[in-house]
């Protein structure tokens, strides 16, 4: 079993930054060798993802239309990864899930342990 906590989330203005946090704890195991994922639901839209890192750090991906602004990283010392948010826009604006599961990818299918999210908002 892995826990997941975010943190970080908030209300920014246009152009603001944010860094999120993902704290996992639970299985040493699990959690130390789990891949991890930031995803985002927007308000009526369905979740997408954001941002991968695997478990050793080594590797991230960031979603294409993303990659200016944000980035990704892990401690893995702490056992926390991190978003950061850069030049925030309105449509930044959903609630931002961390998840934990076995495999690098994109498909939410593949991540059994998420977090309860916490809210981003960008007002203009």
């Amino acid at each position: 079993q892995v826990q997941l906590m975010e943190s970080g989330g908030g209300s920014v203005q246009v152009g603001g930054s944010l860094r999120l946090s993902c704290a996992a704890s639970g299985s040493g195991y699990a959690s130390r060798n789990s891949n991890l994922g930031w995803f985002r639901q927007a308000p009526g839209k369905k979740r997408e993802g954001v941002a991968l890192i695997s478990a050793s750090g080594s590797s991230t991906s960031i979603v294409t239309s993303l990659k200016d602004r944000f980035t990704v990283s892990r401690d893995n010392a702490e056992n926390t990864i991190s978003l950061q948010m850069n030049s925030l826009k309105p449509e930044d604006t959903a609630i931002y899930y961390c998840a934990a599961g076995p495999k690098f990818s994109w498909s939410e299918d593949d991540y059994p342990y998420w977090g309860q999210g916490t809210q981003v908002t960008v007002s203009s």
